[in-house]
């Protein structure tokens, strides 16, 4: 049996985590950490991860960017292993993951969905091709009007994989109304619009002369997030300290 700590588990992704986590026959939820307090749940919510001594053999994190420091701090004391879902961590924070993935396993990614993660691995070889041979590349995300990220931590990860196939050779353009000046051809421009009960939409546009190639993912449920996590749960517990992503689940 697989103990699971639940953080971020009053949330909407928290909710839907409870209930797989439940009709999953080798895990279970034993505690979650929560600024909330419902006692519905059918497990202890605790507010400060410190005071949780629940059994565990892993914790999820579908929380908030301002509590990931403390949750690192808490799993690393327990030597818990941690599935990082959780966007819009800054740079310093990013740091602060990879100096303790070398004390516990951490798994982070920008998103759980097996469908995002085999389209990262499809950028890679059309941005090798395509940027080479004159196209410019844009990504537009959409999401729902209650996300407080922009652009979302999927834009940015789709956007990096396809600058790692170019050796970095590229740079992200978020903003161009300041601009007077024809397109730099070394941009990847990234565009995120937020308006109503969008689950999650990324589109990447590699335009040419005269020719337009375009990936498109849609979310139609976040309960696809939710599936990958309790995937990416049962395959790190018990990993040895490092940093891991979706890639390596699916």
């Amino acid at each position: 049996m697989i103990n699971v700590i639940l953080s971020g588990c009053c949330g909407y992704m928290g909710r839907v985590l409870t209930e797989m986590i439940a009709a999953e026959p080798d895990m279970q939820v034993t505690a979650g950490i929560d600024l909330l307090q419902r006692d519905d749940l059918g497990y202890p919510v605790y507010t400060d991860p410190a005071a949780c001594d629940a059994a565990a053999d892993v914790m999820i994190d579908f929380s908030n960017f301002r509590a990931v420091d403390g949750l690192l701090d808490y799993c690393v004391s327990r030597g818990l292993p941690i599935v990082l879902c959780t966007t819009g961590l800054s740079e310093t924070q990013l740091e602060k993951v990879a100096e303790d993935s070398q004390k516990i396993a951490i798994l982070r990614s920008a998103n759980m969905s097996v469908g995002i993660n085999l389209l990262m691995k499809l950028l890679k070889e059309a941005a090798a091709k395509l940027a080479p041979a004159g196209f410019d590349m844009e990504i537009v995300e959409k999401h729902h009007n209650r996300k407080i990220d922009a652009p979302s931590g999927t834009a940015i990860a789709l956007g990096e994989c396809m600058n790692e196939a170019l050796d970095g050779a590229y740079h992200f353009v978020y903003d161009r109304s300041e601009r007077h000046e024809k397109r730099d051809g070394k941009e990847i421009g990234i565009s995120a619009v937020r308006g109503g009960t969008i689950v999650g939409e990324h589109e990447i546009i590699f335009a040419g002369q005269d020719e337009v190639i375009t990936f498109k993912h849609t979310a139609y449920s976040r309960a696809l997030f939710a599936k990958g996590a309790v995937q990416a749960a049962k395959f790190l517990a018990g990993k040895p300290a490092g940093l891991y992503d979706m890639s390596q689940v699916v």
